[in-house]
């Protein structure tokens, strides 16, 4: 007598969503910020085309200058042109959000589909993760870039590194709570491997939650970023960044307070717009906040 297999389940009950666009103008506010983060990446992208001069370019005759037509935003004290540091500076700081946005998610979403599958691995991984969370991530990205030098690199790991346990606790949650839904105990009673499990019924429910997540650890590296190369703990001073700029800046502060503004305005800019644009991503991706809208 031929013994009937079951066939694999199918569809998860709770299929996530796919990300929508349209909550990046969903309001005046949301629209405003993706304008504005548009155009500071557009610019960052588009430095070597729009910078009129060179951002390394040492003129100590012209040290200190003035917004004019040849200097648009007057020079710093090395005379170097304060506009062509800026648009080179956004490459720098969106280049280690966006990386250890992406580093953080990847590291964190294996061991956070790990954890929650996996009591054991769950044991040993989480008390690894307590500890690191229990530095606070600056003096860890500290210790990080001063063990190993400043460079971009090292200041991306050094960043990525404390943002790592909040990613995977984020996935351990979403995982624990998914594996107790029907169509899990089914694949797994029907025999199904486990990386298939994994991959086609356990990741997908972390998509909306990680793309909320992403957007604020990129806010979060740029200003730790800021932070580090204001103390001057993260990439070489010479380097134009952001934060370099408002380290040299302070000290020409009561002559000059351009040279902090504008990259102070940048940086504030960027991080609130990501900050606005997550918390849309959040209301337009949660099946909870919908039915509140629904309700209404």
């Amino acid at each position: 007598m031929a013994i009937e297999t079951l066939p694999e389940p199918s569809l998860p009950i709770t299929t996530p969503l796919r990300p929508r666009f349209g909550f990046l103008t969903s309001t005046p506010i949301i629209a405003t910020a993706t304008i504005c983060l548009g155009l500071i990446v557009a610019s960052a992208i588009l430095a070597p085309l729009l910078s009129p001069h060179d951002p390394m370019l040492l003129a100590p005759a012209q040290r200190l200058k003035p917004a004019s037509a040849q200097f648009l935003l007057g020079t710093d004290s090395y005379g170097r042109d304060v506009l062509s540091r800026i648009l080179y500076g956004g490459r720098i700081s969106l280049i280690i959000g966006v990386g250890a946005a992406v580093l953080s998610i990847v590291i964190g979403l294996v061991t956070g589909l790990l954890s929650g599958f996996f009591k054991w691995i769950d044991a040993i991984m989480m008390r690894i993760m307590d500890g690191l969370m229990a530095i606070p991530s600056i003096l860890l990205a500290i210790a990080v870039v001063s063990l190993s030098g400043a460079s971009p690199t090292t200041v991306l790991i050094a960043i990525t590194i404390p943002e790592i346990p909040r990613v995977a606790r984020l996935v351990r949650a979403v995982v624990l709570s998914a594996r107790e839904e029907p169509y899990v105990e089914a694949a797994i009673s029907v025999g199904t491997s486990l990386p298939k499990i994994m991959w086609r019924h356990l990741m997908p429910n972390t998509i909306a939650p990680l793309i909320v997540q992403g957007t604020y650890v990129c806010a979060s590296a740029i200003l730790t970023e800021a932070i580090l190369s204001f103390l001057g703990a993260g990439i070489s001073p010479e380097t134009p960044t952001w934060g370099n700029m408002m380290a040299e800046g302070r000290a020409f502060f009561q002559i000059k307070p351009s040279l902090i503004f504008w990259p102070g305005l940048l940086l504030s800019i960027a991080i609130l717009s990501i900050n606005l644009i997550g918390d849309a991503a959040r209301d337009a991706l949660d099946p909870r906040m919908k039915q509140r809208e629904g309700g209404k």
